[in-house]
């Protein structure tokens, strides 16, 4: 793990006052939500559990860590005491989402009890010391670049999807995104498929080279979530040897980075396929859910064929019985059948949403390739499906 739990320096809001503050519902829990997903629910240390709170200088200031991801945000609150707690995540959460609008009383008492108070409702909550949450490092404003919010929220989108579940493939458990002063690409990986894009149409000053970086799935997921509640245009991201960071807004994202080699997905970007077919996505989506429906529950394979004028999708298993769908288009090739994972196919379909999609072959033992039809905003996207034996 990158970080240890260790005393935190001491900060303005100090360690032995008690702290006391008044807030908005509204701002608190808007907060405390965006902090959910890096709070951890089972942890062998408990102070993990807890948010910390630090109050000064008009601002309420929460940190939440399981020591691999950290977030801390802020928001406005009359400070009547600066100081700091920490109080337990989860409980806090669904607390105040119980409580009136309006403004809410946190006080700090003895023992590290916390009471919180709104309109008639009074309640004390137990936490722990301060002095053991784990040291959490602020945005190092010296190594900082700005990537376009949109921007990044797209290709996480379109990417981490195919981020390998399987903690033994440790640098396949993220997605690697290259900046280079004219572009950033995002790739990421399971072994059975590969998610592929590149977005030409930004500059990115500061850059020389291009500059690698593995970005672990939950750091990923965080900041699509902070991302998709945000209306910033731009987020500052930068990296050490350890951390890297994202800060958005009033938030800042810190996440351990992932070390080793990622795959050389180029060498397996198919550049050979020569049977090659355009559609509608929402036909194809259709057509594979309904078939896979029928297909091996554990596999999920369906067959793919393309023939002259004519896209089948079909499946069988001996459970539940056999379905075909087969949909018009505009390809007189030579025929060839391709056995896929229907869950892999449904994935990029899920995130290309709507127009359409160009399907490209080259036999039933080679990687097929997936894009939407070219767009016009410099993004080029590429999926690689492996094929199955059916």
């Amino acid at each position: 793990m990158a970080t240890s739990v260790s005393t935190a320096p001491d900060t303005k809001a100090g360690q032995g006052t008690a702290m006391e503050i008044s807030v908005s519902k509204f701002d608190l829990l808007k907060e405390l939500t965006a902090t959910q997903g890096v709070v951890e629910r089972k942890t062998t240390i408990p102070i993990l559990s807890n948010f910390l709170f630090e109050a000064a200088d008009g601002l309420l200031t929460i940190t939440a860590t399981d020591l691999d991801l950290s977030l801390r945000t802020s928001c406005q609150a009359k400070v009547k005491k600066e100081g700091a707690c920490t109080i337990p995540a989860r409980k806090l959460y669904d607390y105040v989402k119980l409580l009136p609008d309006g403004e809410i009383s946190i006080k700090q008492m003895e023992n590290h009890w916390v009471q919180i108070r709104s309109g008639r409702s009074n309640t004390k909550m137990v936490g722990m010391a301060r002095a053991n949450f784990p040291a959490v490092p602020g945005f190092p404003d010296s190594l900082g670049l700005k990537l376009p919010a949109s921007v990044l929220k797209n290709l996480i989108a379109k990417t981490i999807f195919a981020i390998s579940n399987e903690e033994s493939r440790y640098t396949l458990n993220g997605a690697l995104m290259v900046l280079k002063a004219e572009s950033i690409t995002m790739v990421a990986t399971d072994g059975h498929r590969l998610a592929h894009i590149e977005n030409t149409a930004q500059k990115f000053t500061g850059i020389s080279g291009e500059m690698r970086t593995l970005i672990p799935r939950k750091a990923m997921a965080e900041l699509s979530a902070l991302l998709n509640t945000s209306d910033v245009e731009n987020i500052d991201f930068a990296k050490d040897d350890a951390q890297l960071y994202f800060r958005i807004g009033p938030r800042v994202l810190t996440s351990r980075q992932l070390t080793g080699q990622f795959p050389n997905y180029e060498a397996v970007l198919p550049r050979d396929t020569n049977k090659s077919v355009s559609l509608r996505s929402e036909d194809l989506n259709g057509a594979i859910l309904r078939v896979s429906q029928f297909a091996d529950e554990r596999s999920g394979a369906i067959r793919v064929k393309l023939e002259k004028g004519e896209l089948r999708v079909s499946s069988s298993s001996t459970d539940s019985g056999e379905s075909e769908d087969s949909i018009e288009i505009g390809y007189d090739g030579d025929p060839v059948t391709i056995g896929f994972n229907s869950h892999y196919l449904l994935d990029f379909l899920k995130v290309v949403n709507t127009g359409n999609v160009r399907l490209e072959f080259k036999d039933a033992q080679s990687a097929g390739q997936m894009r939407p039809e070219d767009s016009d905003d410099g993004t080029k996207y590429r999926y690689i499906v492996m094929p199955m034996r059916i």
